[in-house]
């Protein structure tokens, strides 16, 4: 008598499934052997036929195979793909477990699976440039964080700038960019502009780094320029960039007032006006565009920091403050938060370090504006800062929202 045909198998018998996990069990044991045993044709046939049985098993016999394979250093490709397109309990063993995993096999699960995938993907351990560029392509906040947040990931610049630019809308990226050793004081400067008072603070004792070794090499070439008129645009902004004194001499030469002090007075007995903020910028070595977006600084910082880098004491800095009227003092008599902040930032800064935050920020935004970066700007192409240089991207970030973007 023949055998009886066997039945579908959706009504199979519970002995049917015994023989199933029993199958299930013993062919990943077969792609666990170590390459004495089996040579790579015979694993990637045993994980073909894997896979076939794995699309109908139960996700309990899935995630079992998963446990059993993730510790593997060779997993056929087939069957890795498939688990890692699995539910993320099952995908995740292999995500956090699997060394043998490849960039491709990475990189594919991240494009193909679902957000909780990405964030597996984000906290894995050692996570290379091309699979962290891939999870910041899709600018998730919850995915960006989990990768700054890994410290054996390894960040890109052009990754980096990514999420410098993101953080003016993520606000909450900025605490963990700042402990990113990827990230360098052009992305710190303009990231100034929208941190918190505390990430402020971090900028400034982190990034506010001294000029004193690019000063001691080019000593001498300031004397070259001033023999060649400083007709060279060039070298002329990268030693108005380097040199020690900060306050615009022709400036001062030309102002109605003695001094970047007496302007200073002017403005803290009559108020602030666009002529006063106007000539302050100009005897503090700066545009007229990098005076407007310190002074018009919520935070405050930025005053302190245009005070210590130009020489200007306390009584100047609490004259300027009152030139916004700004208050020094709340209700109670108690001093304002904002205004103890902006003393503190003053004491804080060394000169120097505080003429290197202040000249960037004018490099990046007057030097570097030009007329099509401007409709750049107005028009929000902030997808194509890799068409712009470093100062140009910072212009670009640091005034959007000065443009309406």
């Amino acid at each position: 008598m023949s055998e009886p045909a066997a039945m579908p198998e959706e009504v199979a018998p519970v002995a049917g499934h015994r023989a199933r996990h029993a199958l299930l069990k013993r062919l990943a044991d077969v792609v666990s052997l170590p390459a004495s045993r089996i040579n790579a044709f015979e694993r990637s046939v045993t994980g073909d036929l894997l896979v076939e049985m794995l699309r109908l098993a139960s996700h309990e016999d899935r995630r079992r195979v998963a446990a059993r394979l993730a510790p593997l250093t060779e997993i056929p490709n087939a069957l890795a793909r498939m688990l890692l397109r699995d539910e993320p309990d099952i995908a995740g063993l292999l995500i956090e477990q699997c060394a043998s995993l490849s960039d491709a096999d990475l990189v594919a699960c991240a494009r193909d699976a679902a957000l909780e995938h990405r964030v597996l993907i984000a906290a894995r351990r050692g996570v290379s440039e091309v699979v962290a560029e891939t999870l910041l392509s899709f600018g998730e906040s919850e995915v960006i964080e989990a990768l700054l947040r890994n410290t054996s990931a390894r960040l890109s610049q052009v990754a980096v700038e990514g999420v410098v630019s993101l953080s003016r809308t993520e606000r909450n990226l900025c605490v963990h960019l700042l402990k990113r050793p990827e990230l360098r004081p052009s992305g710190a400067y303009v990231m100034f502009w929208w941190s918190s008072p505390d990430d402020r603070r971090t900028i400034l004792q982190r990034f506010a780094v001294s000029r004193e070794v690019m000063q001691e090499v080019a000593e001498d070439v300031f004397a070259m320029a001033a023999e060649e008129g400083w007709q060279d645009p060039v070298s002329r902004k990268a030693l108005q960039f380097i040199e020690r004194r900060q306050r615009n001499r022709a400036a001062i030469a030309k102002s109605p007032y003695g001094g970047l002090e007496e302007a200073v007075a002017a403005a803290g007995l009559k108020g602030m006006s666009r002529d006063l903020a106007t000539e302050i910028a100009h005897l503090s070595g700066v545009k007229p565009i990098t005076g407007a977006k310190i002074l018009g600084d919520p935070g405050g910082e930025p005053l302190a920091i245009l005070c210590k880098a130009t020489g200007l004491g306390r009584g100047d800095l609490q004259a300027l403050w009152r030139s916004l009227r700004r208050p020094e003092l709340l209700p109670d008599g108690s001093v304002d938060p904002i205004w103890e902040r902006v003393q503190i930032t003053y004491e804080m800064l060394a000169v120097d370090r505080a003429q290197t935050v202040l000249r960037y920020w004018n490099w990046s935004l007057s030097s570097a504006l030009t007329p099509a970066l401007l409709r750049a700007i107005r028009d929000g192409e902030e997808d194509a800062l890799d068409d712009y240089s470093a100062p140009e991207r910072a212009a670009m970030l640091a005034l959007a929202e000065n443009f309406g973007r």
